[in-house]
């Protein structure tokens, strides 16, 4: 019977949102064997354990304070309260690597790495551990387990937190298919955002994006979104979707790259400026109106959620010049709603205004 219980429970296991099984129950009484079999739930001297993490995704922007919610509970209740001990880590995009996060027993806690002095644990009614994580960054998005540890028992819950923001396509100024997976990494973050998802690819295909050249994803494999099929996207015989060419080696492939930007609370703008500028004049135009001259995340994140629109092309920080369209009209780019983009010109050319980024 333990063979085909534990079959039958594996493929849950991993399931967002509900009670993760750790493969065993563990139970005081050696004489028997204890009859409970919930998904999530570990017995012990008849008293089951169980926690509870929510199924829907939690949604939150770069700089917010959220809370990860999570709560155990004892079947049947019990009078007096038992010593256990908290410990919330992350899970790296295919769920094989750890990070730990923050460790708690009693009032004692320790947090680590990046998370050092952004967390806590909320406890405001019994038995909630929930974590409480402040000052959002854009590497704080993925898949969070609150796991229990009452003695050699132990259970756990998964919550998925996402990031507001927009995927975006990248390339090197050298042209198509120049970044190998470590160097598509520091694009992205040279460009205010972090390499995307498949999931944050795929809300971003079904919200409209339309891409053919391959690039790469977090988890270092290479995909491309189509809506229109056409037959340099793999051919006319295919449904829309998004298109893999799966995992590629992180040093010797290259492609392009699809990188995430959030939303965030500073304003970018276009410099009305007396004349066209080169790129080095761009960018001291920029520090003289207090601000500093804008990245191609900061560009994305503003037309998607600010609805920054203008028909004038400027330089951004990466040496590109682009200009963002919420509004699509006549002399104004393709009649789709988007970021256009002019390439990599000559930095010398005085063909182009700038976009300032200002902190707030």
């Amino acid at each position: 019977m333990g063979l085909p219980l534990f079959v039958l429970l594996l493929p849950l296991c991993c399931v967002s949102g509900l009670p993760f099984y750790n493969g065993f129950y563990y139970s005081n009484n050696l004489n028997g064997r204890n009859s409970g079999n919930d998904h999530g739930a570990g017995v012990f001297n008849g008293v089951k354990l169980t926690v509870e993490t929510p199924e829907e995704t939690l949604f939150s922007h770069r700089g917010a304070t959220v809370t990860l919610p999570c709560r155990y509970r004892y079947e049947p209740a019990l009078l007096s309260p038992r010593p256990v001990r908290i410990k919330w880590w992350k899970l790296s995009e295919n769920e094989t690597l750890e990070q730990d996060v923050l460790v708690a027993i009693g009032p004692r806690h320790r947090s680590f790495g990046d998370y050092r002095g952004r967390v806590r644990l909320r406890q405001g009614s019994e038995r909630e551990v929930s974590l409480e994580i402040r000052d959002l960054r854009l590497e704080d998005y993925g898949r969070y387990r609150c796991e229990v540890i009452d003695g050699l028992e132990d259970e756990s819950g998964l919550v998925e937190l996402e990031l507001r923001g927009v995927v975006f396509p990248y390339q090197h100024p050298r042209g198509r298919y120049q970044f190998n997976f470590h160097e598509a990494q520091r694009a992205c973050e040279e460009q205010d955002a972090v390499v995307a998802s498949f999931e944050q690819l795929f809300r971003a295909w079904e919200e409209g994006l339309d891409w053919c050249n391959a690039g790469w994803l977090q988890d270092a494999s290479v995909q491309y979104p189509i809506r229109q099929t056409r037959h340099a996207c793999g051919g006319l015989g295919l449904e829309p979707g998004v298109r893999s060419y799966g995992p590629r080696h992180r040093r010797l492939h290259r492609y392009d790259v699809f990188c995430f930007a959030a939303a965030h609370k500073g304003q970018v703008y276009y410099l009305e400026h007396s004349e066209r500028l080169t790129l080095a004049e761009a960018k001291e135009a920029c520090q003289e109106d207090g601000a500093q001259i804008a990245k191609v995340g900061q560009l994305f994140a503003a037309w998607k959620f600010r609805g920054l629109d203008r028909c004038d092309a400027g330089w951004l920080a990466d040496g590109s010049t682009r200009y963002p369209v919420a509004h699509p009209r006549l002399h104004c780019g393709s009649v789709e709603p988007g970021v256009r983009s002019f390439g990599f010109p000559d930095p010398q050319s005085r063909s182009f205004g700038v976009y300032c980024y200002r902190p707030r």
